[in-house]
């Protein structure tokens, strides 16, 4: 364990990050897994930023966040996924004091970001459908803009904040986080300093933004069901609620996640528990989000159909 002399106790001046497993015998098949989720999420998520770039029928403020939404998945992904893969072909699996805490500002600002971003599509989908005739104002390039770079802000905030008061920690015992990433909670339990201040701004900021983004999902999709309910054609209300399934599911797996992580009981948690509703949503919601938004919507499966068609011509 590399420790540093202050005072008249050692501090740690890098960490071990456990992971999933101990078992040897599982490393070698988790990487391969790990991998191969890895590499879907990077090529569902790129694919689904090119083919919104290049098709001019994809250019609405929907796909516009949905372009950024798989920008968000990639990153997440890949500020964890090569690390965690080092590490299960890695004798130790060591992390620097500095590199651990970029990498628990980087996560948090692209899980705030996806929250945030959930819930600006549902408003974008509030505007579509109870206020078809003024989308195209209210819903303007300019707005679309500021909608994302706020939630980036907001998550910038937010992490520059968190990370900053949770590396002012002093950590004097043991150097090993029971986790597969540095976050919060596992480094807390192993700082020997007073912690509830953090344990209070973690609870404060998270409450905040996944309260605040799961509220505005819920209004949006309460005025959304009330003008479904008023469409008296059967097929025109089906075509409109297919519009918000895909997202709808996006939603509640992500948030059903993060409440559970978040909200439960403290005589409920557990380390382990933790970590795997952790993986869940830094790890298999980003490979889940393109598939979710590619095969359950028909604009972009005809995209998709487009862009092979001229990819075969052009050949």
């Amino acid at each position: 364990m590399t420790m540093m002399e202050k005072g008249n106790h050692s501090e740690v001046t890098e960490f071990i990050l456990s992971g999933l497993t101990d078992r040897p015998e599982l490393q070698v098949p988790l990487f391969v897994l790990f991998l191969l989720i890895y590499g879907i999420t990077l090529l569902g998520n790129g694919g689904m930023i090119l083919l919104i770039t290049i098709d001019p029928r994809l250019q609405t403020p929907m796909y516009f966040f949905l372009s950024n939404l798989s920008f968000c998945d990639l990153c997440f992904s890949s500020i964890l996924s090569p690390k965690m893969l080092l590490n299960f072909l890695a004798e130790k699996k060591s992390i620097s004091f500095s590199a651990c805490a970029v990498q628990m500002n980087l996560c948090i600002i692209f899980a705030d970001v996806e929250c945030l971003l959930l819930a600006v599509m549902a408003y974008d989908r509030y505007v579509a459908i109870c206020n078809p005739l003024l989308y195209t104002v209210t819903m303007s390039r300019r707005l679309c803009k500021e909608l994302v770079v706020g939630a980036y802000a907001v998550g910038l905030v937010d992490s520059v904040i968190e990370t900053c008061f949770t590396f002012r920690l002093s950590y004097c015992s043991s150097n090993i986080i029971n986790h597969f990433f540095c976050d919060i909670p596992p480094l807390l339990a192993l700082s020997c300093s007073d912690t509830r201040i953090n344990e209070i701004m973690m609870y404060v900021f998270m409450s905040c933004i996944i309260v605040s983004s799961l509220v505005t999902v819920l209004l949006s999709y309460v005025y959304i069901i009330s003008t479904i309910l008023q469409i008296s054609s059967a097929e025109g209300r089906r075509k409109t609620i297919s519009t918000c399934s895909f997202h709808l599911t996006a939603v509640v797996l992500l948030f059903g996640t993060l409440l559970f992580i978040f909200l439960r009981p403290p005589s409920s948690y557990s380390m382990d528990t933790d970590k795997m509703a952790s993986l869940f949503y830094t790890l298999v919601i980003p490979v889940l989000n393109p598939l979710i938004y590619s095969l359950r919507n028909t604009e972009v499966k005809d995209a998709v159909r487009r862009a092979m068609n001229k990819l075969l011509t052009n050949s």
